[in-house]
């Protein structure tokens, strides 16, 4: 089959599909997008020469559906396919099916994915090239006896492991041997629904390595390179939240011998295109093998920058048949990059999946700044996929230029509309142990062992959220959505009645009288204080310039619904609602033993039935959203009387799913 092809289907959404279709576009492919039902608007879609709707909102019956993806690119006659990553960028049977279809898959072949899709088989594969891994058990007897004989070889601690899997899904830390029963049987469970495959390896545990991984490029001529590591090491859950090149505990032959080991697992299995070679990192720098990622990375930015290199173009290049641009020898790397992934989650919930509406999207701009991402002000980010909605990059000629440009950009990064992890991610970047390079995979369970709490708001982002709510007068009755407000230049000086507000301020409430002036400034009183707020200027987006008893300052906000004002001042955003205007109704159900579902997302199982007696704290339900599986618990301990929903259950949030009557006490 010819390889040559001029149009490209990107069979994925979100920030990364913006991503290829970029560079796609830039090299004079024609370009095809795919997407859900959810997705209808999203800027993939728009940035495509076409697109293609291939199905509902839940990925298996539209993302994850091959023959969706294979319908869709003879429809439109593209004649290869990017997958990204995740959904089925590295199945190897999408991969034949492409092939079989006529079409150029962008990527490794399916026997390379094979190899290295199976940790149990890629670990087998890896010791037989001479590369080093970690001692444990990766056989196929999968019986509990077999796996408690090896445990016992390998001693504790272990580290169970889902073979067909990855971000952290099935895997399980074992400290003590009599614990490693119900480790496996949680693991096997997880990894079934999660991958299909129940099958399982055993590892020594390598306590607080750094996780570093080498991007490597091989072609269709037995050529490969590698591009330097990335250090991943500061992870949640097992799911990487910042990224950087280099690491900054590489030296020089360090380098060499890593690279070499991930130059010679991809060729023993005939490597082409991207691919990601992953290592544990000890404190004497032995490196041991951990998986194979044949596909892009989410975090090849970082290497992009330090290398000069276009990665999406060097796929391109390779699928259609050419040799790769260089030799080792001509790789260079310059200065340093850190990334951040930008969730959609409740840093301060224990990280809890979050959706809603974008209501107001400003990424940062700036020097050494990259920001890759597929949203808009006004969309819906929608909870049936991965909640990294953009990923923020900063380069310098050194880390610290680096982390205080990114810092900086995050402060900056404007995301209102639901909660996200911003103002944890500049948590880590300040943190005196991520500065001085020292982060290991322990880091944020060392560094936030006791969760993570945000600053809380200043008295100025209540005065601000104030003014806002004088000018909307949205302490009458409920209002309807708005989101971005108009310019507020030009406030009508005729405003001149006090409007009282009151909100919740550092866990006490705290009244505010705003007046407006005719010359459009505004006078907030507040415990015998009075704030004079003056509007310099307004672009109509958001954003906008204020002075605050003089002092001027950069503020962002957005206005919702049941009189909620978010305000955006130093890094720090604050949702404020007048208490003046809540109503016994949102009180409904506080203590009341009714369950409801904390978000969007599928209902995996239902733990109890009407008339058990539970337990405060006691297991009653398994969601699932965007990717992660969550236990929902009794809030109190009594009987259940209702139950509203059954395992499958696709559940909005908010959605009585069960009722427990207290316990008489």
């Amino acid at each position: 089959m010819s390889s040559r092809f001029d149009s490209v289907l990107v069979a994925n959404r979100g920030e990364i599909a913006c991503r290829v279709i970029r560079s796609a576009r830039n090299q004079g492919y024609r370009t095809v997008a795919v997407f859900s039902e959810a997705d209808a608007d999203a800027p993939h879609v728009r940035m495509a020469d076409e697109a293609v709707l291939i199905g509902p909102a839940p990925v298996k019956e539209s993302y994850l559906d091959p023959q969706r993806i294979l319908d869709a690119a003879q429809r439109t006659g593209a004649q290869a396919i990017h997958p990204g990553y995740g959904f089925l960028s590295e199945n190897a049977d999408f991969a034949r099916a492409c092939s079989t279809a006529g079409l150029v898959f962008i990527g490794p072949s399916a026997e390379a994915i094979d190899a290295m899709g199976n940790k149990a088989e890629s670990k087998r594969r890896m010791l037989t090239a001479g590369v080093p891994c970690i001692p444990g058990y990766q056989d196929r007897d999968q019986s509990d006896e077999t796996l408690l004989a090896a445990a016992r070889d390998i001693g504790a601690p272990i580290m169970v492991k889902a073979a067909a899997g990855g971000g952290g899904r099935g895997m399980r830390l074992v400290d003590k041997l009599e614990a490693l029963p119900e480790a496996l049987a949680s693991a096997r469970s997880e990894a079934e629904n999660a991958f299909g495959s129940a099958e399982l390896i055993l590892e020594k545990a390598v306590l607080q390595p750094r996780h570093v991984e080498v991007q490597v490029f091989g072609d269709r001529f037995g050529n490969v390179i590698h591009l330097g590591e990335r250090d991943c090491s500061v992870q949640r859950r097992h799911q990487k939240v910042v990224e950087e090149a280099p690491c900054p505990v590489m030296t020089p032959e360090l380098r060499a011998a890593m690279g070499n080991a991930a130059v010679n697992a991809a060729r023993s299995i005939d490597y082409l295109g991207a691919g990601t070679v992953e290592f544990l990192l000890d404190a004497d720098n032995n490196f041991y093998f951990l998986e194979m990622n044949t596909r892009l990375q989410v975090e090849h930015p970082v290497t992009e920058l330090v290398t000069g290199l276009d990665l999406v173009d060097l796929q391109l290049d390779i699928a259609q048949g050419k040799p790769l641009p260089m030799t080792q020898d001509e790789v260079n790397l310059s200065g340093h990059a850190i990334e951040v992934r930008l969730y959609a989650e409740d840093s301060q919930a224990d990280f809890l999946p979050a959706s809603g509406t974008a209501r107001l999207w400003l990424p940062p701009t700036g020097e050494g700044l990259r920001v890759d991402h597929g949203l808009r002000t006004g969309q819906e980010v929608p909870p049936f996929y991965d909640p990294m909605v953009a990923k923020i990059i900063a380069w310098g000629p050194d880390r610290e230029v680096a982390r205080r440009r990114l810092a900086h950009a995050l402060d900056r990064t404007v995301l209102l509309g639901f909660e996200t992890n911003r103002e944890f991610l500049l948590a880590v970047l300040r943190n005196h142990v991520f500065a001085t390079g020292d982060a290991t995979t322990a880091f944020i369970q060392e560094q936030f062992a006791d969760g993570f709490r945000a600053p809380p708001p200043s008295i100025e982002h209540a005065v601000i959220a104030a003014c806002l709510q004088h000018r909307f007068n949205l302490n009458a009755s409920e209002q309807q959505m708005l989101a971005p407000l108009h310019a507020l230049s030009g406030w009508s000086g005729a405003l001149q009645l006090a409007t009282p507000i009151r909100y919740e301020l550092h866990e006490e409430s705290a009244d505010f009288h705003v007046r407006g002036r005719s010359d459009g400034c505004y006078l907030v009183d507040h415990d015998d204080l009075s704030h004079e707020v003056a509007w310099l200027h307004d672009d109509e987006s958001g954003s906008a310039r204020i002075a605050i008893n003089g002092l001027q300052r950069n503020v962002a906000y957005c206005v919702a619904q049941r009189g909620e004002v978010t305000v955006q001042l130093d890094g720090l955003s604050a949702t404020f609602t007048n208490q003046l205007v809540i109503t016994g109704s949102d009180l409904d159900g506080a203590g009341s033993g009714i369950v409801t579902a904390p978000m969007h997302g599928n209902l995996m199982a239902v733990l109890v039935a009407v008339g058990d007696q539970v337990s405060e704290g006691e297991g009653l339900a398994v969601m699932e959203a965007m990717k992660m599986e969550h236990k929902l618990t009794a809030g109190i301990s009594g009987t259940v009387t209702e139950i509203h929903a059954a395992g499958g259950d696709q559940v909005a949030a908010g959605t009585t799913l069960l009722v427990i009557e207290a316990a008489e006490t």
